[in-house]
């Protein structure tokens, strides 16, 4: 498939369709990627947009230069004129919450973090939300949100237990130590550990492979997935059976069994 770039309304984000895969680049390089005013409003844009483009087998979310995204832009932190009531400060944070780390979460595609370098504070909660995680080998991920005083956001106190257990994960939020990607990928937050000199190749063939798979499939897999971490077995095998039997009769099905029947490698798109 020819490369396609798709217009994020600013040049802070970087997003293009090849092969199959949404490459989505935080480009605020000099900046660590942080986020702000401009590039998280056009993250939470184009991952809407990307939903329900039938071009896209997969998500990744990546960073320019030599990090990921270094959370939130703190000189952007120190507030500044007549602070807004805490139930209106509240809703607008749990807006802005669920219209990033949550879509990312229950997106109907696979979605893929990929870090060339640090992932801290919010930047790691959006690590997180995704699927998968795939890091360079110099890589590392902080929660940092204690070394600016707050308590954290976007999801990272629901996500971290859930990858890596509630005491280490108490420990990542009371410290805000590094943890390097080897250490990461121990703990199982990282799938793959990639070198540094071929990361970006790496990481880009890694979701290629899940963006030609059976992409229905695929979101059947992570609903039954992220629902069964949270819901009874009772529930879990209702949700399975129902994905199953509507995966049963689907052309991606028919096309898997064609091809393992051929002993050939299935193509799921044309």
């Amino acid at each position: 498939m020819k490369m396609v770039d798709i217009d994020t309304g600013t040049e802070e984000l970087l997003c293009r369709i090849e092969d199959r895969v949404a490459v989505v680049t935080l480009n605020k390089p000099h900046k660590k990627n942080a986020l702000g005013d401009v590039l998280t409003p056009a993250l939470r844009s184009v991952l809407l947009a990307l939903a329900d483009d039938e071009r896209v087998g997969c998500v990744m979310i990546t960073g320019a230069g030599d990090a990921f995204c270094s959370g939130g832009d703190v000189s952007g932190m120190g507030g500044g004129g007549t602070p807004k009531p805490r139930d209106e400060r509240v809703a607008e944070l749990l807006q802005k919450q669920e219209t990033l780390t949550l879509r990312i979460h229950e997106l109907g595609k696979v979605t893929v973090a990929a870090l060339p370098g640090a992932a801290a504070g919010a930047g790691l909660s959006i690590a997180l939300a995704c699927d998968l995680r795939v890091a360079s080998s110099n890589a590392f991920i902080t929660t940092a949100f204690r070394n600016v005083g707050l308590s954290g956001d976007y999801g990272a106190s629901w996500f971290l237990p859930r990858l890596i257990g509630l005491s280490k994960a108490k420990e990542l939020f009371y410290t805000a130590r590094r943890v390097s990607a080897e250490e990461g990928e121990r703990l199982g937050l990282f799938n793959q550990v990639f070198p540094e000199e071929t990361f970006r190749d790496d990481a880009f063939t890694y979701a290629r492979e899940i963006a030609n798979g059976p992409s229905a499939t695929l979101s059947r897999m992570k609903t039954n997935l992220n629902q069964g971490v949270s819901q009874g077995l009772k529930a879990s095998l209702l949700l399975e059976a129902q994905h199953l039997i509507e995966s049963a009769g689907s052309a991606e099905a028919k096309e898997a069994i064609s091809a393992f029947m051929e002993k050939r490698t299935p193509k799921f798109h044309p």
